[in-house]
C-alpha cells in the first residue's frame, strides 16, 4: 500500500509573512502548549504536522458521519467546496458541518474568523472536536491567500470566508495547493474559480420552541448540492450556530 506523509514545507516561510497582529486561538489548550491564548501560524502548522497525519492511498477520501452525510456521504481530499446562501439562511451552519466531519476523525482543522463572531460554544454545538480546531482572526485582506495556503500545508481542512474581489489567480493557486497537500478547503461566499462541489443554504427553521415555552433543540437547514453529477437537495439537522 502506498503511503505518504504530509510534510508542510511552508513552516519556514511562515516566519517571513510578518503579520504582527495575526491571532490564532486554540479552542482547547490540549494538545497545544498550555496557557497560550495566541500562537504563531508556524506553531499551529508544526503541531498539526506532528499529530500523526500519515495517510495511505485508501485515505484519499473521508467517510462522512453526522448531519452532512445526508448530502455528502464521502469527501474527497484535496478539493475545494463552496458554501453560500443569503445571510441568515444557514451557510455558516453548513460550512461548520465539514469541520465536524473531519475533526471527528482526529484530524486538525482551522477556521478563519476575521470578525471574531464564532464562539467555542458554537463550534461545540456544530459537532466540531475543539481539541483539533484552531481559529484564526485578524487576517489582513492582502495576506488572506498566503495565510490560507500556509494552513493548507499543516491541517486537513480550512474553512474560510473569501474576501471581496479575491483574484481568480489567487483562487486557482489555492485549488492547486489543496490538491497537492490532500487538504480540504471550504469557502463561504463568492469564489472566482472552479469548485468540486457547491452547496447552497436555502433557509430553515429552529426546532424546539413551542408557543411561549420550550427550548431550542436543533436547526433544520434546507441545502442544495451541485456537483459534476448534478443537483441534489436535502435537509440537514444541526444545533449549530446560525449563519
Amino acid at each position: 500500500m502506498r503511503t505518504y506523509v504530509r510534510y508542510p514545507r511552508a513552516v519556514e516561510s511562515l516566519r517571513d509573512l510578518s503579520i504582527t497582529d495575526l491571532s490564532i486561538t486554540p479552542i482547547s489548550e490540549s494538545p497545544l502548549p498550555p496557557k497560550r491564548d495566541a500562537l504563531r501560524l508556524s506553531q499551529v502548522v508544526e503541531v498539526a504536522r506532528g499529530s500523526g497525519s500519515l495517510l495511505s492511498s485508501k485515505d484519499r477520501s473521508i467517510e462522512v458521519s453526522g448531519p452532512l452525510r445526508a448530502l455528502v456521504p464521502r469527501l474527497q481530499r484535496g478539493i475545494v467546496a463552496v458554501v453560500d446562501g443569503e445571510p441568515g439562511h444557514g451557510s455558516t451552519t453548513l460550512a461548520l458541518q465539514f469541520g465536524a466531519a473531519v475533526s471527528a476523525l482526529g484530524e486538525w482543522i482551522s477556521i478563519l474568523d476575521p470578525e471574531g463572531s464564532l464562539s467555542g460554544l458554537a463550534l461545540l454545538e456544530a459537532g466540531i472536536v475543539t481539541e483539533r480546531c484552531a481559529v484564526v482572526r485578524r487576517v489582513p485582506t492582502d495576506r488572506w491567500a498566503l495565510v490560507v495556503a500556509s494552513l493548507l500545508d499543516g491541517v486537513s481542512l480550512v474553512i474560510a470566508d473569501a474576501p471581496p474581489r479575491l483574484r481568480a489567480a489567487d483562487a486557482r493557486r489555492l485549488i492547486a495547493r489543496a490538491r497537492e497537500r490532500a487538504a480540504l478547503l471550504v469557502i463561504t461566499g463568492p469564489w472566482p474559480a472552479e469548485a468540486s462541489l457547491r452547496m447552497r443554504a436555502e433557509g430553515g427553521e429552529w426546532v424546539g420552541l413551542g408557543d411561549g415555552s420550550g427550548s431550542l433543540e436543533r436547526r433544520d437547514v434546507r441545502a442544495r448540492l451541485e456537483t459534476r453529477r448534478g443537483i441534489e437537495h436535502a435537509e440537514i439537522s444541526s444545533i449549530a450556530h446560525a449563519g
